[in-house]
């Protein structure tokens, strides 16, 4: 197995701007940096298991269509070449058709180094069909990342820098 990565949390001035923006009308600091606190760092369930776990830092609820962001207070520092692909947990996907909105997240290597430190938020709705009410509770893994290698065009001359989260790759 190898090793290409490694989790850190976001500093506690990064999660403290980036919950306000998220969560306006919450401002109770003392508040938000106990959340920040008592979030763990994503791990494997098993030593079989391929997905980090990453946890929901507050509990929630979300009925069919419903949608929240969630700033997860992390941040992974990866090798080049790699990349953390993000899914909703199997079964938060499978009983009430969780979904990541951008159906798939891809962290690059190169988004550590952004200006926002390269927190991973995670946007997900409820889609079910069924009409069934997702309840996650806080310190419950929602959402997983799998590491996976990438490759390049032989032709590839890339050497454009990074800076910013969604979408900056391509302004």
């Amino acid at each position: 197995m190898k090793r290409v990565g490694r989790f850190h949390k976001v500093s506690e001035h990064r999660f403290l701007e980036d919950w306000k923006d998220t969560f306006p009308g919450q401002e109770d600091e003392e508040e938000i940096l106990r959340i920040y606190r008592e979030i763990p760092v994503p791990r494997r369930a098993t030593a079989g298991s391929a997905g980090y776990d990453f946890f929901a830092p507050v509990s929630f609820t979300l009925r069919p269509g419903e949608t929240i962001k969630i700033p997860t207070g992390i941040r992974v520092e990866m090798e080049p070449s790699w990349v953390l692909k993000c899914y909703p947990r199997s079964g938060l996907g499978f009983k009430y058709r969780l979904q990541l909105n951008n159906t798939v997240g891809i962290i690059d290597s190169d988004y550590f180094y952004s200006d926002n430190e390269g927190h991973i938020f995670a946007k997900i709705t409820n889609d079910s069909n069924e009409e069934k009410t997702a309840h996650v509770e806080a310190g419950t893994g929602f959402m997983q990342g799998i590491f996976i290698e990438y490759g390049i065009t032989f032709d590839d001359d890339v050497t454009e820098i990074r800076n910013g989260g969604l979408g900056s790759t391509t302004k």
